[in-house]
């Protein structure tokens, strides 16, 4: 009977093989959307995502597989398999309850809209106009609603927001996520503060220096080399390409990302380079064991983003990566940035400052702009504001969150692709990002007490294995909430996270 058992395993784990190859195809189609693709083919490729979104339904819905789930998990030897079986058959049950309540038109027509709406919002973006862009947004949120309902009973949620939470954050909640953020930002508020009142200030005249494009492409990819993404040796398996909005993209062995690059804003360019490696390192130390089942998968987008998130600012705009990393910087870009010092830019680049786009925000106002975009998204899958309403919603949040008056949409509630790109619950997930970031990185200290003055001489290897053992190859073997107890020995908290920034920046700013 054993036998039986593990042959009806293994043909459920090749079904589980083919569709991760197909969505591994998917990422880069959706890659050379965003990077290569001539403007005049986005008819045609939306058709082309259409029919793959088809496909990858008709794949994760084929009545074999739910079949072999009945006679896997309703016959005795079931509790014979061991831990990683029992949580692969788990997560192909979970997808496939989930995708055989969604309809295939909707699935494809989401696809679909999903590509006009990210190209329509790229054009709408640069003419500062959200009136070219809420017809097509519009569409695609009355198609994500209909989604969530449907998902909102197979998952068994409180709420059809909630059903879209759980997609990008496995069992977490907007309940759990508002009593943590409530937290948070009072936390972040108090710390904004204190630097504002502060006796030490930044002078951050000295990132207003202007770099050449062909430079700040050299400096991507020396970043690159220092954190362990390999982008250019003959075994490479990852590359760096400039979009609008940099994303990193792939599975295993072709693990990509993109940045952009700002002749006068070059820290732009080198934070999210770092940033999208962090997700990048993750994606690629992933168990190889586990390539092409469901457990090799990373945990959830929120322990996707503590990844990104530590790579960008614990370590990035660590005083001691920058001892390392200056003289490179120097090196490459030559007499531009021959007056800057050390301890100065450190300064500047950690600079406490409200500012209107998320992704140039400081480490510590960072967070409040995903509590505002969370607000925003709880309410509108609640019915209690319209697309229409979203600029005048996000521009008063704006001003009372972080006192800022915003001028135009593009740099209002048009400055993300996720809400053009059919991404809502992900938000939450940068914020919890961060959370999880600091948790880790108190378990670290305790392994690594000296991982500083290791990074000061350039030594990330040691950092990155341990994130390897202790994150990295436990991929989608537990819920976020499970994993994060298992690395740290606790429950979700915040306390670590605003600790950390309360030591950082007591010791930038003085306080």
């Amino acid at each position: 009977m054993m036998e039986t058992m593990q042959t009806r395993y293994k043909k459920l784990m090749e079904k589980a093989k083919n569709l991760l190859v197909l969505q591994s195809a998917e990422y880069i189609i959706h890659w050379d959307m965003e990077t290569m693709m001539p403007p005049k083919a986005i008819k045609l490729r939306s058709q082309q995502l259409s029919l793959l979104s088809r496909i990858e339904h008709r794949m994760s819905t084929d009545p074999e597989i739910g079949t072999l789930l009945q006679e896997i998990t309703r016959r005795p030897q079931y509790d014979k398999l061991d831990e990683i079986e029992k949580r692969n058959v788990y997560l192909i049950k979970k997808n496939y309850d989930e995708q055989t309540r969604l309809p295939e038109d909707l699935v494809a027509e989401i696809a679909k809209q999903r590509a006009i709406t990210v190209d329509v919002w790229k054009k709408a973006k640069a003419a500062k106009d959200f009136s070219m862009f809420r017809p097509e947004l519009e569409k695609l949120v009355e198609l994500e609603k209909k989604a969530a309902e449907i998902l909102m009973e197979v998952k068994e949620t409180a709420t059809p927001y909630d059903a879209l939470i759980d997609i990008y954050e496995p069992k977490m909640t907007a309940k759990t996520i508002t009593k943590v953020f409530d937290e948070l930002r009072e936390g972040l508020v108090s710390i904004i503060k204190k630097c504002e009142t502060a006796p030490k200030k930044p002078d951050t005249s000295i990132l207003k220096h202007k770099i050449p494009i062909d430079i700040q492409r050299q400096i991507a990819k020396a970043l690159a080399e220092a954190v362990e993404y390999d982008v250019t040796s003959k075994e490479a398996g990852g590359r760096i390409d400039e979009t609008e909005h940099p994303f990193t993209n792939g599975y295993y062995d072709d693990v990509r990302i993109t940045t952009h690059y700002h002749e006068d804003n070059f820290t732009s360019s080198i934070f999210s380079v770092l940033h999208e490696a962090g997700h990048a390192i993750y994606e690629q130390n992933l168990s190889p064991e586990w390539m092409y089942q469901p457990i090799g998968t990373g945990c959830s987008s929120g322990f996707h983003e503590s990844q990104s998130r530590f790579v960008e600012n614990i370590i990035g705009r660590s005083r001691e990566f920058w001892v390392y990393f200056i003289p490179k910087l120097k090196k490459i870009a030559g007499n531009v940035l021959a007056d800057v010092e050390l301890d100065p830019f450190v300064h500047a680049i950690n600079q406490v400052k409200p500012s209107k786009i998320r992704v140039e925000a400081d480490e510590v106002t960072y967070g409040l702009h995903i509590i505002i975009r969370f607000n925003i998204e709880r309410d509108l899958f609640a019915d209690k504001i319209i697309v229409k309403e979203l600029p005048e919603v996000w521009n008063q949040k704006y001003k009372e969150y972080l006192g800022i008056k915003i001028e135009n949409d593009s740099e209002g509630v048009m400055q993300d692709t996720h809400w053009a790109s059919c991404l809502y619950g992900y938000f939450p997930s940068y914020a919890l990002g961060n959370i999880y970031s600091g948790q880790i990185l108190a378990a670290m200290e305790k392994d690594l007490p000296g991982w500083r003055k290791q990074l000061a001489k350039g030594n990330f290897k040691n950092i990155k294995k341990w994130l390897v053992k202790n994150v990295h190859t436990h991929g989608n073997l537990y819920d976020p909430a499970d994993l994060i107890k298992k690395i740290t020995g606790k429950e979700l908290n915040v306390k670590p996270y605003l600790n950390y920034l309360n030591d950082k920046y007591s010791k930038l700013y003085g306080f």
